[in-house]
């Protein structure tokens, strides 16, 4: 038997549909935790949470997505995590094992199903164990696969892959993908003059395109002089359309993410203007839905890969760590409008 008192965050009010999310939407709380584990159960330590950009629509009654249920009020949040075990009453994990999970509590300690969590091998990131939350966690593999899987990158076929959200979790790790499978080119688009100059200098993109400064139509034709070929779409709306305008025949658009469209009351995909329809049709570009959950196969594979290339060098790590549970709905907000540089990471404990 054991109580212990632990800190959560919880939904405190949801924002309209189309409405921008506060930090005042989350909550903070203690509760008791305790006092059996029940067979096949585990009591973790939080270590770090992730804050995503698709947990905006588990803030809306309808999430728009089969696989994501809405966060209830006054309900506990939930979402991507990593942390230790301290106690265990599971043939499959003991005291000291990490583990991950996509449904981790936003608390210091929760009791948690082995069925829900997933071990992990620290000596995959060198010790990093925020990477699991990252390049070598969803974000990661949803670059991998959704480049592999998508984006038709063939090399030696001099081709230009354009990203957009290109500083952020999984952008960041696309490019550097889209390099290393062969691509000419790999052009980012991001928010300001420090992301634009962390993709080119420090992760080796070809060149970026600061949206908040001047025309991006403009700044593509001058990054891109061969047209586009793959597009990893992380954000949609008017940037999305000035990308799809410049694409060659035959391109492909990888569509991860509409990011600028989440704070809107519109279905997912968001319906296209008339000009991109017609560029879609008239130059033969796919464009489809891609979600990782569809690929649970690959997965293993693809975390294995992506720590060899974090190992040794191939790709760069970029994180933002926030300290503190009490800065749980900071930090989510601040990730919504650009704030991170890489992986919106929170760190709990040591």
């Amino acid at each position: 038997m054991f109580w212990t008192l632990e800190t959560i965050v919880v939904l405190d009010s949801n924002p309209r549909t189309d409405g921008e999310p506060v930090p005042g939407h989350f909550r903070v709380e203690e509760a008791i935790v305790g006092p059996f584990l029940k067979e096949g159960q585990v009591l973790v330590r939080t270590l770090f949470l992730s804050v995503d950009p698709y947990m905006r629509c588990r803030m809306n009654e309808d999430t728009g997505a089969e696989y994501l249920a809405p966060w209830g009020l006054s309900e506990c949040v939930d979402g991507g995590g990593v942390g230790v075990v301290e106690l265990s009453r599971c043939d499959g994990l003991s005291v000291d094992d990490m583990v991950t999970s996509f449904n981790w509590h936003w608390q210091t300690q929760c009791l948690m199903d082995e069925k829900l969590l997933q071990k992990v091998e620290p000596q995959l990131v060198d010790g990093h164990i925020s990477y699991f939350l990252g390049a070598v966690g969803m974000p990661g593999l949803t670059a991998l696969l959704g480049v592999r899987e998508k984006g038709h990158v063939t090399d030696g076929a001099n081709q230009t892959m354009v990203v957009s959200g290109a500083a952020g979790a999984c952008g960041s790790v696309a490019g550097q993908i889209g390099r290393v499978d062969g691509c000419t080119r790999v052009v980012g688009i991001c928010g300001s003059d420090e992301k634009c100059r962390v993709l080119v200098e420090d992760l080796g993109f070809s060149a970026a395109v600061n949206y908040h400064q001047g025309d991006v139509a403009t700044a593509l034709r001058e990054s891109c002089p061969n047209g586009v070929d793959v597009y990893f779409d992380n954000v949609g709306g008017p940037i999305s359309d000035a990308v799809i305008a410049q694409m060659n025949n035959d391109g492909h658009v990888i569509l991860c993410g509409q990011i600028s469209q989440y704070n809107k009351d519109v279905p997912y995909p968001p319906p296209l203007c008339d000009e991109t329809r017609e560029a879609l049709q008239s130059k033969n570009i796919t464009r489809e839905r891609f979600m990782v959950l569809n690929y649970m196969e690959k997965h293993e594979a693809g975390i294995i890969q992506l720590s060899q290339w974090v190992r040794e060098g191939q790709i760069k790590v970029l994180e933002t760590v926030v300290n503190g549970i009490e800065n749980m709905g900071v930090a989510f907000c601040s990730m919504m409008k650009g704030g991170n540089i890489g992986k919106q990471i929170i760190k709990i404990s040591d």
